[in-house]
């Protein structure tokens, strides 16, 4: 793999099995390379396969055929469901990673204290989830993710369950933090406005079974107006690919 690659898909092909012995076909051929960096969205329809290629390759789901090689191990998720323990408190999901890493107790402490603080969570530490709103428990599931300095970052539809006001909050948090650190990012939305919004590239999968249709590159400079001529054109180009 080329050295400035942080990710590569090739030929990936997946099924699930289905009663009476037959597969159903999800993902059929799909070919991608993430640069390092590089904010990448996949979009298409709903229950097209986005996020069975995101699990993929995060490694949660066995595929069919095909390859994924990532540059790094370093790898985290953030889901649409939050994902996180309910049981534990909002300092314990976010060092839940660290531990599980054998990070000493005095370093894990220190990395705890300041993801919560760079996702709005200071003076939540010991709140349970059932305390916080959907949007604070999707900032502890964004700091959980930050907090092993991943090198590539996975979010499958971080947004779709929270109100528009968070939702547009949130979106432009992850942003900062991408910016910040310049990890390689891979987002499934089924908003195309959010992928034009955040992205450097992005992927419109065709229906079951998701193909790569069509490749776009997002050219406007950020922060982006949402509200110009050249953001909707993109957002028109991609919405009518994706309704054909």
């Amino acid at each position: 793999m080329e050295n400035n690659l942080a990710l590569k898909v090739s030929h990936l092909y997946h099924s699930f099995p289905e009663e009476g012995g037959g597969k159903l076909e999800v993902v059929k051929d799909v070919s991608f390379e993430v640069k390092e960096g590089e904010f990448l969205s996949v979009v298409g329809p709903s229950g097209g396969g986005k996020s069975t290629l995101l699990r993929i390759i995060a490694g949660l789901v066995k595929r069919t055929s095909g390859s994924v090689e990532l540059v790094s191990s370093k790898i985290a998720m953030v889901f649409q469901n939050f994902a996180i323990f309910p049981w534990l408190t909002v300092h314990e999901n976010i060092e839940f990673g660290l531990k599980m890493g054998d990070v000493p107790s005095k370093e894990r402490k220190s990395i705890v204290r300041e993801k919560i603080k760079e996702v709005g969570l200071t003076g939540f530490e010991d709140k349970y989830p059932k305390e916080l709103s959907g949007g604070m428990r999707q900032r502890v599931g964004i700091a959980r993710a930050l907090a092993v300095n991943p090198e590539i970052l996975l979010v499958d539809e971080p947004f779709s369950s929270l109100d528009t006001f968070t939702a547009e909050k949130l979106r432009s948090d992850l942003l900062d933090i991408w910016l910040k650190y310049k990890m390689s990012v891979v987002m499934v939305t089924h908003l195309v406005e959010e992928a034009v919004q955040l992205s450097d590239r992005i992927l419109v999968l065709s229906r079951r079974p998701a193909r790569i249709k069509l490749e776009v590159e997002v050219p406007l400079k950020r922060p982006r107006e949402r509200r110009a001529d050249e953001f909707y054109a993109i957002v028109d180009k991609i919405t009518r690919e994706i309704e054909q």
